[in-house]
């Protein structure tokens, strides 16, 4: 009976801390079943790149969220970066398009800065600031161009989105890199132990002498480059910058972070989770539209997937 018990128990375990990856190689299979050309290498590739954006999204939202937070303003920062990106983009300007990558970038950080100081500092709950923040990049988007599309970008611009390096999608080779580096931070720096802890318990990380305020800005700070660059990578890609590019993103960003089993209350989470979840969000985005399934009916699935993580969050919070 004893090991019977502690048979079912490890499976239990297992299921929770594997069971994303699971779900993963379930939905492919079911998608290439359906769809025969679904898993070819063209296919892939093409699917790796589209999902690099959301990618960048759920790493910087798996920091605001290790912290307890939620970042509302991920997708109105995509669509800000982008179009103010492809302003000094243009042929005409004869800017480098590295100038037109830090504008981006800046534009990224700069209201993520401002997310995290208003929550850390003048103590607005996240929930909040960042759905204010939301409308503010998105009408500042529109004061950019009045709401009309920039085209004529350069021609070295428009590799960072939409050029490869042998097969591997830039873009791809980009979410790489920076998946590195959220890995060392988290994980092997000093800084990466007091995220974990100031959303555990934040209390005991303010008594322990973690300045929790810097920590709860700074992660919207992250959150808020990352956007900036996944702006770049997505007006890059679809070449012009676009007002209503980002719509909806932080919908699978936190889509992302919450089915790879980063708790919502804080504290707990794990990186190679959240690159399942980007990747599991990315498969049936892919797999939906090669089936021609309605763009509303994916928003029903995806609101669906969102609760039901949730839920499962739950009941493990309160084991």
């Amino acid at each position: 009976m004893g090991k019977s018990k502690s048979k079912q128990f490890n499976i239990k375990e297992f299921l929770a801390k594997y069971g994303v990856i699971l779900g993963l190689i379930v939905i492919m299979i079911f998608f290439t079943v359906m769809k025969a050309r679904f898993l070819t290498v063209t296919n892939m590739l093409n699917m790796l790149r589209q999902a690099s954006i959301n990618g960048l999204l759920a790493l910087g939202m798996t920091f605001v969220v290790l912290t307890g937070g939620i970042d509302l303003s991920v997708g109105s920062a995509v669509g800000a970066a982008g179009m103010y990106c492809a302003l000094v983009a243009r042929t005409e300007t004869g800017m480098p398009w590295y100038i037109a990558l830090l504008t981006g970038l800046a534009i990224g950080l700069l209201i993520g800065t401002v997310n995290g100081v208003v929550i850390a500092y003048l103590r607005v709950p996240a929930f909040i600031a960042t759905l204010g923040m939301l409308s503010i990049a998105r009408g500042i988007t529109f004061m950019a161009s009045d709401a009309k599309p920039i085209p004529g970008l350069s021609k070295e611009f428009l590799v960072i989105g939409g050029g490869s390096a042998g097969i591997i999608p830039i873009p791809v080779l980009i979410l790489i890199g920076v998946l590195i580096i959220c890995y060392i931070i988290l994980y092997k720096t000093r800084y990466g132990r007091y995220v974990f802890a100031t959303g555990g318990n934040a209390t005991s990380a303010r008594v322990s002498g973690i300045n929790i305020k810097m920590v709860i800005c700074s992660v919207y700070m992250i959150s808020g480059l990352l956007a900036g660059l996944a702006g770049v990578i997505l007006t890059s890609r679809v070449t012009s910058g676009i007002s209503q590019n980002g719509d909806g993103y932080e919908v699978d960003a936190i889509a992302a972070a919450v089915i790879g089993g980063n708790s919502l209350s804080g504290g707990r989470g794990r990186l190679w989770g959240t690159v399942v979840g980007f990747l599991i969000m990315g498969v049936m985005n892919n797999g939906l539209d090669m089936m021609a399934v309605s763009s509303y009916w994916q928003l029903v699935i995806k609101g669906i997937i969102i609760i039901g993580a949730v839920m499962l969050d739950s009941l493990n919070e309160s084991r």
